[in-house]
């Protein structure tokens, strides 16, 4: 069930905290200011707070890394990403720690990565948790430290698990024009996605009305193969399409990175995400939503570092 505009705006709070403020950030930043909420947005850069600025958000200059206590907020967004190396979130863990206020609710980003590979088949928020890559593992001990914070706390914990993202300014153009690789067809694996702008609003979705404790896959519910994903965002932007290669021959083109999502295959059921979230996607697949990247850019998608 769709939910009007004038109920979700009912029922947000005043206002709002923003860690990690890229382009996800920004746009939930966006909606909030829209809905006449207050947001503060940490960044790390002051250079780089331009845009949220312009939305008349307030701006805390921080580095995540050494954190500062927030105080009290009835929301907090976290979209910061781990470190981009070992097995723990040591950013949020230390962030966490730091904190004397209350903090009500946390709506977490995570990743479909903490499934591991499941060989394509369908699977829900209660697959077991077996991650193969360190960018899994990491967001797994995110999960982790969020629940120990949950019980120290007694704070609500809410945790989107998201697939790939796509839309404007996220589109695969440079791997197009160096030609890179995909796997052919009836070997690639299967891929979830989430349009920008539909993960943005099913964030709020998830703080108003996401259960304390609960996980959410946050996809469009029609996964398709890799290969289909880059062979249509060719076509959408006039380039030649990849070269297909057997998945033999592509461990020894590709980089490990860029294998990890390849050894991943998995369709997401959003069930869950529809029901209790009452959410429904803008764009319900890719021939709904590609067209509308490469659509103009406005000053509110350039984006903000975090």
């Amino acid at each position: 069930m769709k939910i009007p505009d004038e109920d979700l705006r009912a029922a947000l709070p005043s206002s709002a905290l923003i860690a990690g403020c890229g382009d996800i950030g920004l746009r939930v930043a966006a909606r909030l200011r829209a809905m006449g909420r207050e947001v503060t947005a940490i960044v790390r850069d002051r250079q780089k707070s331009g845009a949220l600025e312009r939305l008349g958000a307030s701006v805390r200059i921080e580095d995540l890394d050494q954190p500062q206590d927030a105080g009290d907020w009835p929301f907090l967004f976290w979209f910061a990403p781990p470190p981009k190396s070992g097995t723990r979130d040591d950013r949020l863990r230390g962030w966490l720690a730091a904190q004397q206020g209350r903090i009500a609710r946390i709506v977490y980003i995570s990743t479909s990565a903490v499934y591991g590979d499941c060989e394509g088949r369908w699977i829900d928020e209660d697959a077991p948790l077996r991650p193969q890559s360190e960018r899994g593992v990491r967001r797994v001990d995110a999960e982790q430290a969020l629940r120990q914070w949950r019980t120290e706390r007694d704070g609500e914990t809410v945790i989107l698990r998201v697939p790939g993202i796509y839309g404007p300014g996220r589109m695969p153009l440079e791997r197009l024009r160096k030609r890179l690789p995909v796997v052919r067809a009836e070997q690639s694996p299967f891929t979830n996605r989430i349009h920008a702008d539909d993960l943005a609003t099913a964030a709020l979705h998830a703080a108003v009305f996401g259960r304390d404790g609960r996980a959410y896959n946050v996809a469009d519910g029609e996964p398709t193969t890799m290969a289909d994903y880059f062979l249509r965002c060719a076509q959408l932007l006039g380039l030649p399409p990849p070269p297909q290669v057997t998945m033999d021959e592509a461990r020894a083109a590709l980089t490990p990175a860029m294998m990890s999502f390849i050894d991943e295959s998995k369709r997401l059921r959003t069930q869950r995400l529809r029901e209790e979230l009452r959410f429904t996607p803008q764009y319900p697949n890719l021939a709904a939503g590609l067209p509308s990247c490469v659509l103009p850019r406005t000053s509110l998608q350039e984006g903000v570092a975090t």
